[in-house]
């Protein structure tokens, strides 16, 4: 198996990374332009080093373990040559009060930032970036790791229409085969059998064994995340009984194929829907891999709309129904602030004509890099 002396390459890096890792004070060595982006476990900042832009990532020491760090430090090293991965500069230090790393400046929004509240994208920007993120997630796997984090705040655009994304933020990625013992909260990307390893307010522990750590887990949040930009709304709040959203789309992929499917989903055509049922496959083991996403670029996702609903193949009109649970209409908010150029966008592939040539730059690429 490739995994395993790339997972050694990683244990390898964060040891040579632990021993020089250099102690300098930012402001005495970088300047800070602005801040593009906070999170739960940091600050992303726009700096210039000897006029040269980028992004720093500083996490404060108070709330980070230095291996954690240096893990999430040599994985985004280790996966920085992919053309679909936010790429890093190789400087990664510690102050007295943080550590840091600098990363590729992405001078565009992130994916969250251009969905419209209900409406979503373009179907055709949604391929361009299903097939980016899939290489991506594909390469990501194939070393043996996990992202763990897909969500639309971690897509980074290099222009409005997808023609180029980038995945990032591999503060969560972890090895495959890892255990979980438990998470602190939900979100409406994580998996079914994630979500039962949350730790309730009061309790000391968990009631389910250990969860293993495999690329299904990405799957399943890679099918949430493109539903969201399809529709500009999530699917469920979470994937548990308590959610009568999941709970209608769980009693839908139980029942036989040809049952109707749930209210949210009726603007999606058979296709679209054969696909989603491979990616949210309750079962893990039955999931497909994230690569098998690109087979279905080539067919229509989503169904023509009249003034009455959605039109299905027979021409019968059906109305999709967002869910109203608490936070499920996306919004303009995004972790990644805006540091936009005056100049525009270089069009990498012009208007989509093949996603066939979209698939290709990125494997052309890839084998680049890997030979």
């Amino acid at each position: 198996s490739q995994s395993l002396p790339v997972i050694s390459l990683i244990d390898e890096l964060m040891e040579l990374t632990s021993q020089s890792l250099c102690q300098l004070e930012i402001k005495e060595h970088f300047n800070i332009i602005k801040e593009i982006g906070r999170g739960k476990y940091g600050r992303v900042l726009l700096v210039t080093h000897r006029w040269t832009p980028m992004a720093l990532k500083v996490l404060p020491k108070a709330s980070t373990k230095l291996q954690g760090f240096l893990r999430e430090y040599c994985i985004s090293l280790h996966l920085s040559c992919h053309p679909c991965i936010v790429g890093l500069f190789g400087i990664a230090f510690q102050s007295n009060e943080h550590y840091g790393f600098a990363q590729e400046l992405v001078t565009g929004r992130d994916l969250f930032a251009i969905i419209q509240p209900r409406v979503g994208i373009p179907e055709c920007a949604v391929k361009r970036c299903a097939v980016q993120i899939s290489c991506a997630l594909e390469f990501i796997h194939q070393r043996g790791l996990v992202h763990r984090d897909i969500k639309p705040e971690n897509v980074l655009l290099l222009d409005t229409q997808c023609r180029r994304v980038k995945l990032a933020d591999f503060g969560l990625t972890q090895r495959r085969g890892t255990f979980i013992r438990f998470i602190s909260g939900t979100l409406p990307y994580m998996a079914p059998e994630l979500c039962t390893m949350v730790l309730e307010e009061g309790q000391k522990e968990v009631k389910v064994p250990p969860l293993r750590v495999e690329p299904t887990l990405d799957t399943w949040a890679f099918a949430v995340l493109l539903f969201c930009i399809l529709t500009g709304f999530f699917p469920w709040e979470r994937c548990n009984d308590s959610d009568d959203f999941y709970e209608e789309f769980a009693d839908w992929h139980r029942s036989p194929k040809n049952t109707p499917v749930p209210s949210q989903w009726k603007r999606f055509t058979p296709v679209c829907m054969q696909m989603f049922r491979r990616m949210l496959a309750l079962d893990p083991s039955e999931r497909c891999s994230v690569g098998e996403v690109k087979g279905y670029v080539g067919k229509d996702w989503v169904r023509a709309k009249d003034v009455n609903g959605w039109v299905g193949e027979n021409g019968e009109v059906s109305k999709s129904t967002p869910s109203p649970c608490r936070g499920s209409c996306i919004t303009p908010v995004t972790l990644y602030s805006h540091f936009l150029t005056d100049k525009p966008p270089v069009p990498i592939l012009g208007e989509i004509g093949s996603m066939e040539a979209l698939c290709a730059l990125c494997e052309h690429d890839v084998t680049v890099v890997l030979d």
